[in-house]
């Protein structure tokens, strides 16, 4: 049974959300959950769900939290007991074999990177983030936000970390990976997609070539490569279309269904839409690159959120990404060509 210890204090609903998530996750995944923060507090919280006592829940204290209002940086140096802190350590250590947090996404991110590490071959850890499509399986999108400045080898290291992760969570089978750019052609796109170009042709996995922003959604690819800075504008501006879409829809089908029948017909494939576009279901973003696993989710995410969260977390690590990444990185890093063109 793998054990995925949760930052339940740093969520904008913790740590009730933090705390039915886990609750939830226990009961439907072969997984052992961590809660840290204040115990008491905890306690208090479980002590509200009926047989809790009977999973495997253990609480971890941490008497510090890092608020979304701080700055990451000076929290994660003074705040040495705070619950990402306590969190990451466990996964360090062994205790875990991941970190759930809803937390200050700087102050995971930095946290993750100094106390877990890096593995060996990454530069800079990158978030990826899973896009709904029309073929009905995610598209995964690297970076969407960690690294705002990148290098070529940056993106690189980006694809070869995002493709693994599609075969391994999403079992695609040989992920087709495409570079995020204003046009198919490759002499389309900026500085930085046309000095990336040929170390992706160079990398052991199935590039595509240049992708545009409409093809996002498409499932044209399964693999998105891009820095931070877009892929997070790309993020932001798809949660805002999909919570405009979702009212809308919601205001044209009471306006519009005047008998019951169709009233009950067009509910269900509203929820049905509700559903495949619902962040919750995808869980966090991991960030790949760190030593053991680090899901970020989002600051206000419910129990259903946090719940995925881990399930992701414990996927990820039965899957070895980490093993998978830094083994692939070294093949393509002693490559003669590719190290050359690297530098």
């Amino acid at each position: 049974m793998l054990t995925i210890a949760v930052d339940a204090m740093g969520g904008d609903h913790a740590p009730k959300s933090e705390v039915e998530g886990a609750i939830r996750a226990a009961r439907a995944y072969n997984v052992r959950v961590i809660l840290v923060g204040k115990e008491d507090v905890l306690r208090r919280e479980l002590a509200q769900h009926d047989g809790h006592r009977s999973l495997p829940i253990e609480v971890h204290h941490a008497s510090e939290r890092i608020t979304m209002e701080e700055s990451a940086a000076k929290a994660v140096r003074t705040k040495r007991d705070s619950s990402i802190r306590v969190a990451s350590r466990l996964v360090r250590e062994g205790v875990a074999q991941g970190l759930v947090s809803a937390g200050n996404t700087g102050a995971v991110m930095a946290t993750s990177k100094m106390v877990q590490g890096m593995i060996p071959g990454v530069d800079r850890p990158a978030l990826a983030s899973a896009f709904p499509t029309l073929k009905g399986k995610p598209a995964v999108m690297v970076d969407v936000g960690a690294n705002v400045d990148c290098s070529p080898r940056m993106l690189a290291q980006f694809a070869v970390m995002g493709e693994i992760y599609s075969r391994v969570i999403f079992r695609t089978e040989s992920p087709a990976v495409g570079l995020l750019s204003i046009g198919e052609e490759e002499s389309k796109g900026n500085e930085l997609t046309r000095a990336a170009t040929p170390l992706l042709k160079s990398l052991p996995i199935r590039f595509v070539g240049n992708v545009e922003g409409r093809d996002v959604y498409t499932g044209a690819v399964d693999v998105i490569v891009c820095d931070g800075f877009i892929g997070n504008v790309a993020l932001k501006v798809s949660e805002g279309l999909v919570d405009v879409i979702k009212h809308m829809l919601q205001e044209s089908l009471e306006a519009t269904i005047t008998r019951k029948v169709g009233y009950i017909l067009s509910r269900a494939g509203f929820a049905d839409f509700r559903k495949r576009v619902d962040y919750s279901e995808y869980g966090g973003a991991p960030l790949l690159g760190v030593r053991g696993v680090c899901i970020i989710c989002h600051g206000r995410s419910n129990a259903n959120a946090i719940k995925n969260a881990i399930r992701v977390a414990s996927e990820y690590a039965g899957g070895e990404i980490d093993c998978r990444i830094q083994e692939e990185l070294a093949q393509w890093s002693g490559t003669s060509v590719a190290a050359a063109r690297a530098d």
